[in-house]
């Protein structure tokens, strides 16, 4: 397939971008506490100028610390900040790319409890979104004209830096946002109480901007369409947006849909498909006649797809140009194969910033936000490597080994690579995993790795006496607690079922164990084999190991396809007609089941790994899943690493 019509030039206003290629506006959360943009930020943005996209919108920056929230983006209150800034206009200047400042006036009652003094401002005196006993503060006139001055002397810091646009964050229920929608705004003076009134606090943000950069600079309005709850902004309401900003003089509108009230689609996961909020570009294409963006999950065929429809002028990669900077110029090149998929994973990006409180990076790059630091350069003295085990840990060691200039050679006991994260990539909201297993053998062969697949190695081969380093990446299998079971019990594993449908027998499906795999599999057995799925968890709930943005989309599926959920349930034993439980209050119930499937986890496979250990202590190393369980992100980090301390 051609991407090319991804690569035609395109203006918004002046500005002229060399393709359609837009980096979403993504907070990596690094920013210093005097403001300023760090070295590794730095790099990061010029690494995605260098791969190709035509534009890149850095994530909302706020006009001042006072109002700072969230992530750190650093602030636009200080010349102190500029030459950071410089840096990064400089170096996406290089590369022939465009920049866009992105800017806000902080989240208003999206604000985190007392991370700035309480109560959080506001459109009206409304309740918090994190603390509804928290009254919002309305703001007065007199902190309206305050904000329009920060956000002149915020514009006009982005013009000394360098910026090419300016970019007004409305999105996602943050203040802007909360001005424009009735559901927050109870107004009754000139900011409130028609769409007109509505869009006056955006439309005098629109006029501070355009008296400081002039007629030449485009000005960009990112808005969600439709909030997607109840009360929310729907479309049609924001069409009435759109055309009153558009006459305000706004060049270019990035729109898609959510809000923190649906979070899911501020940072939709894999249950969501691909390309979930381009939906809205349609709409916005007939109220308006500026440019358009849209972000939402979008891969190289959606982008094009979305192109060629017509209803949008640009689109833009979030997480996808995190997975693969590169990712344009492959394209352009004809090399769609070499493009790393996003996982829409969530682990490492708004994950490691919402979870860990730490910047940005990636489950299957662990060299973003690292791009100089995790740079992989060729070795003078190449090695002679063996890899055991050909899932994502096995696979990234090995491509980052091959990378480097070492002589690699992966054994694989099955007949496939890809491991348990091939196996478990059978539902339709993980072809993104299809695709990381797929990449990973064009990867492979292309670097000239030596693939002995379907070999079992037994610890006493040869090569391993003469090879300088091995890497034993074995992974894990499924574990099933001693359960008090009939011989004729239904009863199958979680990885069973994935690598056989067939047995999945009957409509009544009891899944022992509500972790991610349980619960996927839950989803993938209702929706698409039509069967009625029970998820049975000794625990309060379930899906407790899924980050918990994931867990909103995975729970409105579950919800959706009506499984049942039992929490605080103890499987006490199988028979051929089904499973016998007992809730917390120690009552026994017998859970009709034509197929029961285990789920309870998996245990590493050792054996292997610790024979190895001890005839090779100082050459080996474990990696992986047979070393510490946990996730994709996990093994490929685990992966490079190992790869990457080769001397």
């Amino acid at each position: 397939m051609s991407y090319q019509e991804l690569f035609t030039p395109f203006k918004i206003g002046s500005m002229r971008v060399k393709n359609r290629i837009v980096m979403s506006p993504m907070g990596t959360n690094s920013a210093l506490a005097n403001g300023r943009k760090t070295a590794e930020e730095i790099d990061y943005f010029i690494e995605r100028a260098r791969g190709g996209a035509g534009l890149i919108i850095m994530g909302c920056q706020p006009l001042n610390e006072k109002i700072a929230q969230g992530s750190m983006e650093g602030y636009m209150d200080s010349y102190t900040v500029l030459p950071s800034l410089t840096s990064v206009c400089d170096g996406v200047h290089r590369y022939g790319a465009k920049i866009c400042c992105q800017l806000t006036p902080g989240t208003g009652r999206n604000a985190f409890p007392d991370t700035f003094g309480n109560p959080p401002i506001s459109a009206s005196a409304i309740p918090s979104a994190f603390d509804p006993n928290l009254i919002c503060h309305a703001l007065t006139k007199e902190e309206i004209a305050q904000i329009m001055e920060d956000f002149k002397f915020a514009a006009s810091l982005a013009m000394d830096a360098g910026y090419d646009a300016i970019e007004i964050h409305a999105h996602a229920g943050y203040l802007i946002d909360q001005f424009l929608s009735p559901v927050w705004n109870k107004r009754t003076d000139e900011y409130g109480g028609s769409p007109q009134k509505n869009t006056q606090f955006a439309k005098e943000i629109i006029r501070a901007v355009r008296s400081v950069v002039g007629a030449d600079v485009p000005i960009l309005f990112r808005i969600s369409l439709d909030h997607r709850f109840e009360g929310g902004r729907d479309l049609a309401y924001s069409m009435e947006i759109l055309k009153e900003l558009e006459k305000e003089g706004v060049d270019a509108f990035d729109v898609d849909a959510g809000c923190y009230e649906t979070l899911d689609y501020i940072f939709p996961p894999s249950y969501l498909g691909e390309s979930c909020m381009s939906y809205v570009c349609a709409h916005a294409r007939q109220a308006v006649h500026v440019p358009l963006l849209n972000a939402g999950t979008h891969n190289p065929d959606t982008a094009l797809a979305l192109i060629q429809s017509g209803n949008a002028d640009l689109v833009s990669f979030g997480r996808a140009l995190i997975a693969d900077p590169q990712m344009p110029n492959k394209l352009m090149q004809g090399h769609p194969e070499d493009v790393r998929p996003c996982l829409r994973c969530n682990e490492y990006c708004i994950g490691r910033i919402w979870d860990k409180h730490t910047k940005l990076s990636c489950a299957v790059n662990p060299a973003a936000m690292e791009e100089v630091r995790f740079r992989i350069e060729r070795t003078a003295d190449p090695k002679k490597v063996v890899v055991i085990g050909g899932g994502p840990a096995g696979m990234e060691a090995a491509r980052t080994a091959a990378l480097e200039g070492h002589h690699v050679t992966l054994f694989e006991k099955e007949k496939q690579l890809g491991g348990m994260m091939k196996i478990i990539s059978t539902a339709a909201f993980k072809s993104n995993i299809r695709k990381l297993c797929k990449w990973y053998e064009v990867q492979l062969e292309k670097l000239g790795v030596e693939l002995r697949l379907g070999t079992q190695v037994q610890g006493d081969e040869t090569i391993l006496q003469e090879c300088d380093r091995i890497i034993v990446a074995c992974g894990a299998q499924s574990f099933t607690p001693p359960i008090e079971k009939t011989a004729d019990a239904p009863v199958v594993t979680i990885v069973e079922a994935h690598q056989d449908a067939s047995l999945i027998k009957g409509e009544r499906i009891v899944i022992c164990g509500g972790g991610a795999s349980g619960c996927d599999g839950a989803i993938e057995m209702a929706a698409e084999m039509g069967k009625k799925v029970t998820i049975v968890e000794m625990l309060p709930e379930v899906g407790k190991d899924v980050f918990f943005i994931n867990k909103i989309s995975m729970m409105n599926k579950l919800q959706e396809h009506k499984v049942t959920i039992l929490t605080d349930t103890r499987v006490l034993g199988f028979d051929a007609e089904g499973v016998w439980v007992q809730d917390k209050d120690g009552a026994q119930t017998h859970l009709a089941a034509d197929t029961i499937i285990s789920a309870f986890g998996m245990r590493p496979i050792r054996a292997l790994a610790d024979r190895l250990e001890t005839a090779y202590p100082i050459k080996c190393d474990v990696i992986g899943d047979c070393q510490k369980l946990g996730k994709i992100g996990e093994a490929i980090r685990d992966g490079f690493y190992a790869a990457s301390r080769i001397d």
